[in-house]
């Protein structure tokens, strides 16, 4: 029997009007092309805009997914966590993941598929230090990803820590720090007038460079 309480989620049905993409204009690097996208969704006021899902699976093929901000770009996707978060722990056992950066308004998105690997120490202590001191010592007192008794206990941990370091100079701790997404696949999706979406994905070859291939929306 149909729930007459049910939402109906018909009524949010909205078409798009982009233009069609002409892969003559895209780079020839998929990640030169994130990257301009990014910056176009910035330009237009998007709210984060180098927020990204990231899609991870445990040792029995269950996966997760998380929203994680985007820090850095170059021949891959960077981002920072806890090591022993659920993320942290899932890439250590596979590193393969998936990551989507979506922008609602501008009907854009990007899927990106590849592994990851962590990043530097070096790398990961810049970034570390380039924080505001409440961010490094609410990340180096956290548990991620554990269970708390109580709201409290989080609070508890953060005090302890301010406590030993009174100056605000927080270390890196052991078990935070950067990976880096590697791509093998970059999707980039633009919504269209009567769902003819554009899908250009690009794809790499046996060796250097990406095939670039139209896919049916």
């Amino acid at each position: 029997m149909a729930d007459d309480s049910a939402i109906d989620l018909t009524r949010h049905r909205r078409d798009y009007d982009n233009a069609p993409l002409d892969p003559a204009e895209l780079d020839d690097d998929p990640l030169v092309e994130l990257r301009r996208w990014v910056d176009l969704a910035a330009a237009a006021g998007v709210t984060e805009p180098n927020a990204m899902t990231l899609a991870t699976v445990d040792a029995h093929a269950h996966p997760s997914a998380r929203v994680v901000l985007l820090r850095g770009l170059d021949h891959g996707l960077v981002f920072f966590t806890n090591y022993d978060s659920r993320k942290g722990r899932e890439l250590a056992t596979n590193p393969h993941a998936a990551a989507v950066l979506c922008w609602l308004d501008l009907a854009r998105q990007i899927r990106v598929t590849g592994t990851c690997a962590r990043l530097p120490g070096d790398d990961s202590d810049r970034y570390w230090h380039s924080r505001p001191v409440g961010s490094r010592l609410v990340s180096a007192a956290s548990p991620q990803s554990s269970v708390l008794t109580d709201a409290a206990e989080l609070d508890r941990r953060i005090e302890q820590l301010g406590r030993h370091h009174p100056d605000g100079e927080v270390p890196r701790p052991a078990h935070w720090g950067g990976y880096r997404l590697l791509p093998d696949t970059v999707e980039f999706w633009l919504g269209r007038p009567d769902r003819r979406h554009e899908r250009l994905r690009y794809r790499r070859r046996g060796g250097p460079g990406w095939i670039v291939e139209r896919l049916a929306p």
